[in-house]
């Protein structure tokens, strides 16, 4: 058997090593056009930053210990040019030397990846416009920041990689700006989730230019700027370099050439065994349309644990083995100034956009123990069916234990599980690390409560800022000092400990949506006026959700 792959990093690197164990005989060639055939691309913008000091420890699998440790052939900076799948031959290019040959293949898996999305944008391939997308990109940027050779910076894109780039930026003393086209950083979240990030962003001294974008970049030649990056506002912005981040595209050109099926989003078409509509050719990773685990619908979703997972599915089946790739949810998680973000699933704007039935809470628990010392809040947003339970997607924001809760999330997606099972899954639990009610479990009694009647609620998109747009009473069950901090218009003040004999003061013939601040003290008096008859739902997530929603959306 003899296996070509072409691109290596995480999908083709995990297939070759892949298909070495699975047999050793068989002959296995990895072309890799750049220098380096593994290295660690989410490493990278924490290279720029000076976080991880040597480079070389972004080389996963250098390639001389591919050869010898797994005996594949690596060949690094040569070229696929073109596919004859009738001949089951590729064109090949070593770009050091411009040498052109033909390499034959039984099985092929593609591996090419995804490239940033580069835009029309007048002066976009200028030479102080920077993309972040491989080792040499890094060496380029790492070059212009270390020694305080750069002073300002602008960020075209919010996403995952422009707000990793942002903040190891200003590690490195730079001024920041973001630019973004949509009105909210980490466009993947729901813009309520994000809301405190972006103050959180702000605060570190990065300036955000949210729901614009940039028209041009134009050469300069002052002391402190290099470029002109002119928005679609009218605003210049000075800089020493730009970094556009806006986004990536999957490289299946060559795939498109050779007449291989490609989806609507430019993937290349793939079953559950990774083969594309050619049976002796594979695809993995950025560059492969997979389906989406939880509604079965193709989709591409451009991480690392996808791929590899892919790469490996791939070499079993060219060996005989069943297994099969089964979808994609989406678990990612970013780092944001010593905050996190995370979530899996799907999202309330996929939801809507998909037109899919979804109830929704909001919950603000402690990451452990509020008695031990060090407990932080993490806000998380649980998205379900709203009829059996089954559980869409998660979202969390915070400075710890964000990562364990969207993890277990994740898995209980990956189970078929409910918000009932939720309730019932046991978690270790001590002081320092949890609580004995786990966040986990506490979105899910919220969920379950939910779904069963217990605790109608309203959302915070529900509750307009004034009176005026409203035809229902609000009350605001918190103490009178929490009150006169801030509260939503017009609303009524009875403490909870106050309202079984204040009753009397609620409308019996109008809603009532009761709210606290983050909810708990909510649903008591949602459970209490319940029992006396009253026409009650309670604000999900309390009054620090209605900040975060109402916020967001100026």
């Amino acid at each position: 058997m003899k296996i070509v792959i072409i691109g290596a990093v995480a999908g083709g690197a995990s297939a070759a090593a892949r298909a070495r164990r699975l047999d050793e005989d068989a002959e296995v060639v990895l072309i890799e056009r750049g220098a380096e055939p593994s290295f660690a691309n989410c490493g990278l913008p924490y290279y720029v930053g000076g976080e991880i000091e040597s480079r070389d420890k972004l080389l996963v699998a250098p390639a001389e210990r591919l050869r010898q440790r797994y005996r594949l052939d690596v060949r690094t900076r040569q070229e696929v040019t073109a596919i004859d799948r009738d001949e089951q031959t590729v064109s090949v290019r070593n770009l050091e030397t411009g040498e052109q040959y033909v390499e034959s293949y039984d099985r092929l898996i593609i591996s090419t990846g995804a490239s940033p999305f580069r835009p029309p944008i007048p002066g976009i391939d200028g030479p102080h416009v920077l993309e972040l997308r491989d080792l040499a990109d890094a060496d380029r940027m790492y070059e212009l920041v270390a020694g305080g050779k750069s002073r300002r910076a602008v960020i075209v894109g919010a996403g995952f990689i422009g707000i990793e780039v942002a903040e190891n930026l200003v590690r490195r003393g730079l001024d920041v700006t973001v630019v973004e086209l949509v009105n909210q950083i980490l466009p993947p979240w729901d813009p309520e989730m994000v809301r405190p990030l972006e103050d959180h962003v702000r605060q570190q001294g990065v300036t955000l230019k949210l729901s614009d974008s940039a028209e041009s970049f134009e050469e300069a030649s002052s002391d402190d700027a290099n470029l002109i990056v002119r928005l679609k506002s009218g605003e210049e912005l000075p800089a020493c370099f730009a970094v556009v981040c806006i986004g990536v595209r999957p490289e299946s050109k060559l795939a498109a050439d050779a007449g291989i099926e490609i989806g609507p989003r430019g993937g290349i078409v793939t079953n559950d065994h990774m083969q594309t509509s050619d049976p002796h050719i594979y695809a993995v990773g950025d560059v492969a349309q997979v389906k989406d685990f939880i509604t079965g619908e193709p989709t591409q979703v451009p991480l690392a644990g996808p791929a590899n997972r892919q790469g490996r599915i791939a070499a079993d089946h060219i060996f005989g083995r069943d297994s099969r790739y089964r979808g994609t949810q989406g678990t990612a998680i970013v780092g944001v100034f010593g905050r996190t973000a995370a979530l899996t699933g799907h999202s309330e704007k996929m939801l809507r956009k998909a037109n899919r039935p979804y109830e929704k809470i909001y919950i603000h628990p402690g990451d452990h123990a509020g008695y031990y010392p060090g407990a932080s809040p993490i806000t998380l947003k649980l998205l379900f069916h709203p009829e059996d339970g089954r559980i869409w997607g998660a979202q969390a924001v915070g400075t710890t234990g964000v990562d364990k809760r969207i993890d277990v999330i994740a898995m209980a997606i990956h189970a078929g599980m409910t918000v009932y099972d939720l309730e019932e899954v046991e978690l270790c639990y001590a002081p320092q690390y949890g609580s004995a009610k786990d966040p986990v479990n506490m979105a899910g009694f919220v969920a379950a409560g939910v779904l069963r009647g217990d605790h109608p609620v309203t959302h915070c998109q529900l509750v307009p800022p004034t009176d005026h747009e409203r035809d229902w009473c609000v009350l605001d069950v918190r103490t009178p000092t929490e009150f006169a901090a801030g509260h939503i218009h017009d609303a009524i003040n009875i403490p909870l400990e106050e309202l079984r004999e204040r009753m009397s003061e609620l409308p019996t013939d109008r809603h009532i949506a009761v709210y606290c601040y983050v909810g708990q003290r909510g649903y008591m008096a949602t459970r209490l006026l319940r029992h006396n008859g009253f026409d009650v739902s309670n604000l999900s997530g309390g009054f620090k959700s209605w900040e975060q929603c109402h916020n967001s959306e100026h």
